[in-house]
Parts: structure tokens; sequence; C-alpha cells
């Protein structure tokens, strides 16, 4: 049934001539242009408030131009060209960065398929197209967006570009088989990979309730897809000047800047049209209000909720500082993708116990007790494995020399800094002084 009903959802695609398909595509381009313009004000806006700034407030109304006058002035830089760089790669990275972002949200639906609107005269759905893949295609289109930073680091000739990219193709990998993992959840739930048919599965319960760990995971994933705070590595000022795009200016630079913000927004959409019901109404609205998700005002719903994923990432550069590389990566590792495969595995058990027919304790039964034994088993396993013991300093070279080699070296495990000497303080000598001063005077 599940199948009968995705094709004929996607029978509604692949109708319209010529002039509505150019139509719908320029909308997409303007939707995700418009929206970024907004996200660089508003995360300008945010972060000054949550540090108690004025923030920009010269261009425009209320400082609302701010990301205009951005734009013209990456475009009025110097282009430079690295003489030692890759030219043809080096100026075809950004172009292989932007593209693909775009691409992405060609499958982004605004509005039920099957609740057309009249675009002049020729009734459509809210939506660019459908496949059934659209899921697959999301996910291929995001990986492809990776070589545009790797290239970049590779053709500048540089060696903290390169090392930019490799971390971005690191953190990729990584990240993209924990996203892939809550996709299948997804998959699994809805029994189709269409995005217009996964959101109408959504109703009544939205997915981010009947899948919260595969919500949870994802969202972890996009932020670090997208390589924004705290997991922005790969352009880590600190470590790596600016990271795979150090050697970029003007609009080269621009287009960086544009992949970026406009990945944030596509991440947003997938995680709407997954996880929060797409162009569905909210809750307590939906209840009393029949005609919420009739006609245009889908398109509302989902974009709020683009716009309040787009401060969740605003709200995470302002909060949390950048993570070590170790830890990112063992988070990705050792934390998401096995929490994911062990959450896929419960939920492809639950989904197959509730298609043999049985009943919701049954069900509790058969999948609550392994997973509860298999925690206890590792509870206990932790609680009797004992601690490493110290090695003695002596092992570790002796007594630490904090200047060894000349350099600043930390200290060994087992090893101790030397006390650091301190001055005496001067207190009771002033005491005296200012003591021996009021005696002469009184004398």
């Amino acid at each position: 049934m599940n199948t009968l009903a995705a094709y004929e959802t996607l029978g509604y695609f692949g109708r319209d001539p010529w002039w509505l398909v150019l139509l719908k595509a320029v909308f997409v381009f303007a939707f995700l242009v418009g929206t970024v313009l907004i996200a660089i004000v508003w995360e300008r806006k945010v972060v000054a408030w949550m540090q108690l700034r004025i923030g920009p407030n010269r261009h425009g109304p209320w400082g609302m131009l701010q990301s205009l006058a951005d734009g013209v002035k990456l475009a009025l830089k110097e282009d430079l060209v690295v003489k030692g760089a890759d030219k043809a790669v080096y100026i075809l990275a950004p172009i292989v960065s932007a593209i693909p972002a775009f691409m992405a949200f060609a499958v982004i639906p605004f509005g039920p398929a099957d609740d057309q609107v009249s675009i002049f005269g020729t009734r459509t759905p809210l939506q660019l197209t459908d496949l059934p893949i659209a899921l697959l295609y999301i996910l291929a289109t995001a990986s492809i967006g990776i070589y545009g930073i790797v290239l970049a680091g590779w053709s500048s000739g540089s060696t903290y570009p390169l090392l930019g990219g490799i971390r971005s193709s690191a953190q990729m990998i990584s990240y993209e088989i924990a996203m892939g993992l809550s996709f299948a959840a997804v998959f699994i739930y809805s029994g189709s990979m269409s995005t217009s048919e996964i959101v109408a599965s959504q109703q009544p319960t939205w997915f981010a309730v009947l899948l919260p760990v595969s919500f949870i995971v994802y969202i972890i994933a996009m932020v670090g897809e997208t390589n924004r705070a705290p997991f922005d590595l790969p352009e880590a000022e600190g470590e790596l000047v600016g990271g795979f795009n150090t050697e970029y200016s003007s609009l080269k630079f621009a287009m960086f800047m544009l992949a970026e913000y406009v990945n944030m927004v596509t991440v947003s959409a997938v995680a709407s049209t997954l996880f929060l019901g797409g162009w569905r109404a909210p809750w307590p609205i939906s209840t009393f209000w029949e005609g919420a998700n009739h006609g245009w005002w889908p398109m509302l719903w989902i974009t709020l909720k683009i716009q309040l994923l787009l401060f969740f990432f605003i709200w995470l550069r302002g909060t949390l500082p950048r993570l070590r590389y170790d830890q990112f990566m063992k988070l990705g590792w050792k934390v998401l993708i096995p929490v994911s495969l062990v959450w896929l595995v419960m939920v492809s058990s639950v989904r197959a116990l509730r298609n043999e027919g049985y009943d919701f304790a049954r069900v509790v039964l058969y999948v609550g007790a392994p997973l509860g034994a298999v925690l206890l088993l590792a509870l206990v396993w932790d609680l009797m494995r004992r601690k490493p013991e110290e090695k003695p300093q002596e092992e570790n070279g002796g007594a630490f020399d904090p200047m060894a080699g000349g350099y600043p070296v930390p200290p060994l495990p087992g090893q101790e800094l030397p006390p650091v000497p301190r001055r005496r303080s001067r207190a009771p000598q002033l005491q005296d002084a200012l003591n021996g001063a009021d005696h002469s005077e009184g004398s």
C-alpha cells in the first residue's frame, strides 16, 4: 500500500510545461539566496545580542542591508591567484562547492503534492520535482560538495589549505555515515524515500517524536556536515590560519561563504522535511484551522521551521567553543555511529514485529529486554574494569624538565610540574614602613 501511495504521489510531477519548471527553478534559487542574505544579518545581530554588543547598524535601516554591503565589499576586493596554484582547479573549486548546495534543494516540498496551487492559470504542486530515491539524491549532492573544499585545499599549493581540505574530507566521511543511518530509520518507518511521501506519512505525529534518536543524531551530523561551530575544524583560524580558503579572495571567497550558508539552509530544510512535518502546520494550529495545510499556507510553515533551525546554528556558534579534532572524530566514530546502528536495529525490529501483528506490550518485551540486558552487561563490565595503575615518575624519564630541548613541553602521565617560585609578599614590609613613618611623625 505504501508503494502504491508513493507512485500515486510521484504521478503529480513531470507534467509542468517548460516555462513553469524554469520559473520554479528560479524561485528555488531566489529563495536560497534571499534566505542566505537574511541569515547573515540575523547571525550577526543574534550573536551581537548574545555577547552584549550592538552589531551591524550602519547599512540600511537597523543595519538590515549589511549582507549586501559585505557582498559588494567582496566583489570589489582584489582577485588574487596564487602563483604556485593549479589555476584551473583553483578557479573551479568554489563553483564545485556552491552548485551542489543549490541542487539538493530541488526535491524539498513546499506544499502537498495532491493539493496543487494555480500559477498563471496552471495547476502545479509546490515542489520543483520529486524522485523515488529523493533522499539518496540529497546525500549524493551533499557528498559532491565536499570535493570543492578538498580541491580548493589541494590546488592552492599551500600547507594550511591542504590540511583544511583533508580535515573536511575526514569530517564528511565521519558524519555522512551517521546522517545516512538516521535517514535509514525514516525510510523504514515511512516506507518511502520520496520527500513528499515522507511528509505525507507524518500524520498525525512527526518523526521527531516517533524517532527521537534519529532526529538528535541528524541534528548533530548536519552541524558537522556544514563545518559550523563547534565543528568548524576545517576553518580553525587558530591552527590553520583560515583553513581550505586561506588563499582565496574576492568573489571566489564569497562563493565558499555562499555555499556554506546555502548548505545550512538545505540541511535545515531536510531536517524539517524528515522529522518536523515538512510543510505541515504545527500541532496547535492544525487542530482548529482546517485550511492551514492547503493552498499557499504550507510554504509559510516550512519557511518558519527552516528559520528556527538556522537560529539553532547561530545559537550554537554564540554558545559553544570549538572542539579539539580528536574529540570531534571520537564523537562521530565512537558515539554517533554506534548509537545510530543500535537504534536502527531497534526500529527495524519494532516495525517487523508490528507488521506481524504483535501488540505494544510484546514489542516492548521482545525489543526492550535484549537492549536492557546489553546495557546491564556494559555497565557491569565498566564497573569491573580496573583503572590502569599510574606509572612512577622514574619510568617516564625521571624529573620533569619543562624546557627539555629548549622548547616548553607538557608533562607526561605520572610527571608533575615543579613548584613555581613565588616572590615573598611585601605586605608586612609595607606595614612596618608605614608604622615607622607614623612613629617618626609622632616623635
